[in-house]
Order: C-alpha cells, then sequence, then structure tokens
C-alpha cells in the first residue's frame, strides 16, 4: 500500500465517523470498553482445530 492510499484511507475512516450520529459514536466507545471474552471462550475455537491437526500428523 503507498503513502497516498494510506492516506486516502484514513481520510475516508475520519469522515465516515465523523458523519455518524453522536449516540451512535458513545454507542461505539462503550462497546469498546467493555472487557474481553473470557479466556476459556476465546481459545475454544482453536482446540478442536488443534486436536485435527494433531490427529492427522498421527496417522
Amino acid at each position: 500500500m503507498s503513502g497516498n492510499d494510506y492516506v486516502k484511507f484514513m481520510t475516508e475512516q475520519v469522515v465516515t465517523y465523523i458523519d455518524l450520529p453522536a449516540e451512535e459514536r458513545k454507542k461505539r466507545r462503550a462497546e469498546q470498553k467493555k472487557p474481553p471474552a473470557t479466556y476459556s471462550s476465546r481459545w475454544l475455537g482453536i482446540l478442536p482445530f488443534a486436536l485435527k491437526t494433531i490427529w492427522k500428523k498421527a496417522q
């Protein structure tokens, strides 16, 4: 990505953020402040994949 493309992308992101209503911006900020998912639920998705990979290597 060239520098010009990056500036264009960032400008588009800023403009779309500014065009949002104030309530929507506050709601997004509140969602970002929520605590992250628990450890078990965050890693549960990788466990079946890891077991499948180990199973294939063993065969």
